[in-house]
């Protein structure tokens, strides 16, 4: 038997850090949602008891280092499950990009594995193994949209965003998301977003005032340091996105637009900057 799940990407429509935690970890407040651009994970059982992970993909590590893996690994271990696993993960999401392709990838795993095994793992318990996992996992696990606490463990879920197109767009550069909170100060932030309006924003379906009010407070760091990011998100501007931001940790700049008419003109400008630009929806 085989077991087909999705695991889309996500963009964080608002990111604010409010302090450095004892544990290590930065306390967060997050507004997160999905979109259809999206990895597929296939999964068989095997007779003997290991794991194997391959892709199409010739840039992602296929051993303990891959998130998919990891999963099989913890949920093999946790409930004592002595079978092996297949998972042929074909890639679309970007990597290291900001759209937590691997913590998806990770989440997926999770679901189809319970299924596979037929386990009848309740959802917040694999929410709890996601959180050992990476903090954006037990997001990944459920999906939609939600409010993000803790160090992203701690979720509360909202309606939908007001639809939209939104094209994503990837400077050919990698950002490593340790690096980027290692170097911010979390004391010295010059900005914080308002989580409040772009809560309120969604809740009325608002669209002008969540662009109005989406930030993100790594921007000061990834910015500085990566200046094609700047770039990006100052081109995305000038063509004509009604909000433009950087999700997560970057490098990719995201950019919401309510009019079809300009869709095509943003996504054919972008492509003068960097070769990996989607045109998706949020899901719903």
């Amino acid at each position: 038997m085989k077991i087909y799940e999705k695991a889309p990407a996500k963009i964080n429509l608002s990111l604010d850090v409010l302090r450095k935690r004892e544990d290590g970890y930065h306390e967060v407040e997050m507004v997160m949602t999905m979109v259809d651009l999206a990895d597929r994970l296939e999964m068989e059982e095997l007779p003997r008891d290991t794991i194997i992970i391959s892709s199409q993909a010739g840039y992602i590590p296929l051993d303990e280092k891959n998130l998919a893996f990891q999963a099989a690994k913890l949920i093999k271990e946790r409930y004592d499950v002595r079978k092996g696993v297949y998972i042929h993960l074909n890639k679309k999401i970007p990597v290291a990009a900001g759209l937590a392709g691997g913590s998806s990838d990770a989440a997926a795993a999770l679901r189809g594995l319970n299924r596979l095994w037929k386990l009848h793992i309740p959802i917040e318990e694999l929410k709890k193994l996601g959180e050992e996992l990476g903090s954006d996992v037990p997001f990944c696990v459920t999906g939609g949209t939600a409010l993000a606490k803790g160090r992203g463990e701690v979720l509360e879920p909202l309606p939908a965003p007001p639809q939209c197109w939104v094209v994503l767009a990837k400077p050919p550069i990698n950002v490593s998301t340790a690096e980027i909170y290692g170097q911010l100060k979390a004391d010295s932030i010059r900005s914080h977003p308002d989580t409040g309006k772009v809560l309120e924003a969604i809740r009325n379906k608002d669209f002008h005032m969540l662009c109005d009010h989406m930030g993100n407070v790594l921007e000061e760091v990834t910015l500085d340091r990566y200046p094609q990011v700047q770039q990006l998100k100052q081109a995305m501007i000038r063509m004509g996105a009604d909000g433009v931001l950087m999700s997560g940790s970057g490098p990719t700049v995201f950019g919401l637009v309510s009019r079809e008419s300009k869709v095509a003109r943003i996504y054919n400008g972008l492509r003068g900057f960097c070769k990996q630009v989607y045109v998706v929806r949020m899901l719903t």
